[in-house]
């Protein structure tokens, strides 16, 4: 399935929405736990969508059969990745767990073909990924594949989170009867309940006294790389599918380096600009009109 002009670039605007998220959780980290975060996140962005939802007249669809899916949802889109990131991010380095993360596109590839009827393995989108794959290596850096020989438990945990985005994009879906913002926010509320009570028996969050730029952090984790991200990620889900929305694995380390360097005064590493050619021949690949014009011509 090809993208339109209008579409790569809800990707790419998507992208800096969740790259921002590195930024947000490297300040927010310093005072809070991954799980309160994670509820306060979820928590804020449900409640700005709903009353979105209140204001322009609609309703949240309610039923067992609804919160059925807002759970799973939230599950294998939020809690279980956020949680398997964080965790394996203790025991690896970031860049190793940027570049396993980035493998989500080749496990949506597989579930897609099995599970939806126009999207099938090609050659060309298998290449595509691979190529996109070799440039966030670069763009990280080769050296964070030493990792490869550390904590088994924690390449396992960041390879189970891409795992769970690649079936969320997939069950997500076959559940295009959901708006955007009703998808968004009954999946953000369902997130929210799960992950208080982790967090109070955790981390207990109710007794934290943040600085305001931790909890400025948070609020910037609810609106802009939830929010707003999600209400992208299901449009984009909707029109290109599966892994098409999930190639932005590979454009999120691209944009958290560009914005750590503005706000975080972080330096490029040597492979930056090869990485980034590289991610943008795999794109190119994947979406298949480029190499189709030079064929013809």
């Amino acid at each position: 399935m090809k993208m339109a002009p209008r579409t790569w670039f809800l990707l790419g605007l998507l992208s800096l929405l969740w790259g921002g998220s590195f930024v947000f959780n490297e300040v927010a980290v310093e005072e809070l736990g991954p799980l309160t975060i994670v509820w306060g996140r979820t928590t804020l962005a449900a409640g700005v969508l709903l009353l979105v939802l209140y204001v322009r007249g609609l309703r949240l669809p309610g039923g067992r059969s609804n919160w059925a899916v807002y759970v799973t949802m939230g599950l294998l889109n939020n809690l279980l990745p956020f949680s398997l990131i964080v965790w394996g991010q203790t025991q690896i380095d970031a860049g190793l767990a940027a570049i396993l993360n980035a493998t989500t596109p080749l496990f949506s590839v597989l579930i897609a073909h099995w599970y939806t009827r126009d999207e099938r393995i090609t050659g060309g989108r298998l290449a595509g990924i691979v190529l996109g794959l070799g440039g966030v290596v670069l763009l990280v850096g080769p050296e964070a594949l030493r990792g490869l020989s550390g904590s088994v438990l924690g390449q396992l945990a960041v390879v189970g989170a891409s795992l769970s985005y690649a079936i969320a994009g997939v069950y997500g879906r076959r559940h295009e009867r959901f708006s955007p913002l009703q998808f968004s926010a009954g999946m953000l509320s369902a997130t929210a309940l799960l992950s208080l009570p982790l967090a109070l028996l955790l981390e207990q969050p109710l007794s934290a006294a943040p600085s305001m730029p931790a909890v400025g952090a948070v609020v910037g984790l609810a609106l802009l790389s939830s929010a707003v991200a999600y209400l992208l990620y299901f449009r984009i889900l909707a029109r290109a599918g599966v892994t098409n929305v999930l190639l932005v694995t590979m454009l999120i380390p691209v944009s958290a380096l560009i914005l750590g360097a503005i706000f975080l005064g972080e330096r490029p590493a040597p492979g930056t600009f090869p990485g980034m050619a590289l991610i943008l021949a795999g794109l190119l690949t994947v979406d298949g009109r480029v190499l189709t014009r030079w064929r013809r011509s």
